[in-house]
């Protein structure tokens, strides 16, 4: 099977030798992703506004690969605050609240950076 790789143009996917998603087949998994935190609309404190922001940008990338949120069978959050978990459940809800992919919801002691408060990994099974 055909592998595609999809670059978003990070740095660190050079640095760290890898891509935002890889699609074989009718599989795509796609990579922890973290907020652009811009300071305005998401900021360091808002874990809703960046689990939003992430569903966001991995939306797109879905598309760039002939798929979509409908195809998204798995989530995995990982948080540096458990008690954003209601903030983030809100973010979540708004895009998967009818899809309902199985997920989970980890809290963890860091992330790449201090203004990360949530990183989210994707599974899609495009049907």
């Amino acid at each position: 099977m055909k592998r595609e790789n999809v670059l978003t143009g990070s740095p660190w996917e050079e640095k760290m030798g890898y891509c935002r998603a890889v699609r074989i087949g009718n599989t795509i998994e796609i990579s922890g992703t973290v907020a652009i935190i811009d300071g305005v609309l998401v900021k360091a404190t808002d874990a809703y506004a960046q689990t939003y922001n992430i569903i966001e940008r991995v939306e797109k990338v879905l598309q760039d690969l002939n798929a979509s949120l409908q195809d998204v069978i798995r989530t995995r959050i990982f948080t540096t605050d458990i008690t954003t978990f209601e903030s983030v459940a809100k973010a979540h809800s708004k895009f998967f609240k009818d899809i309902k992919p199985a997920t989970g919801f980890y809290e963890i002691s860091k992330l790449v950076a201090p203004e990360y408060l949530v990183e989210i990994e994707f599974t899609a099974v495009i049907a």
